[in-house]
């Protein structure tokens, strides 16, 4: 091992008091669950089930929402084994709650990467196989998962540019823990060179394709739904979707060249960020136009044309009531793109700026089938809004993306297969 990883894990015998003080800020500040939070440090309410236990860690809502269906798949295939899932975040607790786990997946939070924490956590689980998804690399944990002798798999996992440059000033200790993994499943082409450029073993690397396309289609209040719909009516909408503040402006811009075209149009506006609300408020209002927020519990009346929608864990119900979506994050050169798959699952005709570096693969599938349109700017966005109203312009694309995610369903398959062979 590299003398990075040996400094890391000697400091990891250590530095339970730096974690406790996090924990007691992030307490104060409403972002950890009191009644849950010696889950992080490996104390459990719930004894391990007889069986074989598959484990599986996802850092936050994104990604623990895509291994639902890799769940569901492998408990139909496993009748007597049960799945530990653990993730990181408060906010991936709600979206799990809202999905709907199998009644034999157990989730519980990830042990901060101590010793003595991942020490209590194997030994209580006692994992007969671990998959971990995406990017979420925590030393102390795998390497002693790997010293246990329970087989590691990397599941639906990408190697962007930018991480690849953070990655390499560490090379060492990335490379002990790319080697620990028995198999890697990656996204694409690209991910493969630069997995194997850090020192993973290339025969263990396979390109399989992204997980979040056959991802279970986002829940939502069936009863609220209907209750929205109630107060849009016969109104065209359209959804700005994960924004970044440096698009609020071309997002406001476009909601007012849509109205001149569509003077009864709806803007639902979901930010990336619930921080940039106020300032996505202020905004809209300096244009001139008429905002109620969810936040406040405001209605959608006939005079409001931007709904700002500033509430965690409702973007299935976003994506339902809009037939178009654009796909925020992407209009300028430093973003690189959100999901696309959320928005295709639920029948919603998908628009995106030019820079989708994090999805450039799933957008360009999207694109070959015709179900994805880029944009440039605000202006260029609202024309191509106008020319969704269609439902005739809209159903072509819709139909692309639907074959874009059944031909994605092998990933699921494969995903399993990788970790079934080592059970």
């Amino acid at each position: 091992m590299s003398p990075l990883t040996w400094a890391y894990l000697g400091f990891s015998q250590i530095s339970g008091p730096i974690w406790r003080f996090a924990h007691g800020r992030r307490l104060q500040k409403g972002k950890e669950d009191p009644a849950r939070l010696a889950e992080k440090y490996g104390r459990y309410s719930r004894e391990r089930p007889a069986g074989e236990v598959i484990w599986l860690h996802a850092l936050s809502v994104g990604e623990s929402l895509a291994l639902v269906p890799l769940i569901e798949h492998a408990l139909e295939q496993r009748p007597g084994a049960h799945v530990v899932l653990t993730s990181s975040t408060l906010t991936s607790v709600r979206a799990l709650e809202g999905a709907g786990l199998p009644a034999r997946c157990i989730h519980v939070f990830q042990p901060v990467d101590t010793a003595p924490a991942v020490r209590r956590f194997l030994d209580h689980w006692r994992p007969d196989v671990a998959g971990f998804a995406e990017l979420d690399f925590w030393p102390r944990l795998m390497i002693d998962t790997a010293r246990r002798g329970i087989p590691m798999v990397l599941i639906n996992s990408r190697m962007q540019a930018g991480n690849f440059v953070r990655r390499s000033k560490i090379r060492g200790m990335t490379r002990d823990v790319l080697r620990l993994f028995d198999h890697l499943l990656v996204q694409d082409g690209a991910s493969a060179e630069r997995f194997a450029a850090l020192g993973a073993a290339q025969g263990r690397i396979e390109v399989a394709g992204a997980l979040k396309a056959v991802a279970r289609p986002l829940p939502c209040d069936a009863a609220e739904r209907a209750r929205l719909a109630g107060e849009i009516g016969a109104r065209f909408v359209w959804l700005a979707s994960s924004t970044f503040e440096t698009e609020q402006a071309a997002v406001v811009a476009a909601q007012g060249a849509v109205l001149a075209a569509v003077p009864e149009a709806l803007m639902i506006w979901a930010p990336r960020h619930l921080r940039d609300a106020d300032a996505g408020e202020a905004l809209a209002v300096a244009a001139g136009l008429r905002v109620a927020r969810r936040s406040r519990g405001e209605a959608i009346t006939p005079e409001v044309q931007v709904y700002l929608a500033d509430t965690i864990g409702e973007m299935g119900l976003w994506y339902r009531l809009a037939p178009v979506s654009f796909m925020g994050h992407s209009l300028h050169e430093d973003l690189e793109g959100k999901n696309p798959y959320e928005a295709a699952a639920l029948g919603s005709a998908i628009l995106h700026g030019p820079h989708v570096a994090y999805f450039a693969e799933s957008y360009a599938g999207l694109a070959e089938e015709g179900a994805a349109r880029v944009v440039s700017d605000g202006e260029a966005l609202a024309q191509a809004v106008v020319a969704l109203g269609e439902s005739g312009v809209r159903d072509g694309m819709v139909a692309g993306a639907a074959r874009v995610v059944e031909a994605n369903r092998d990933v699921l398959y494969r995903s399993w297969a990788a970790l079934e062979a080592r059970l």
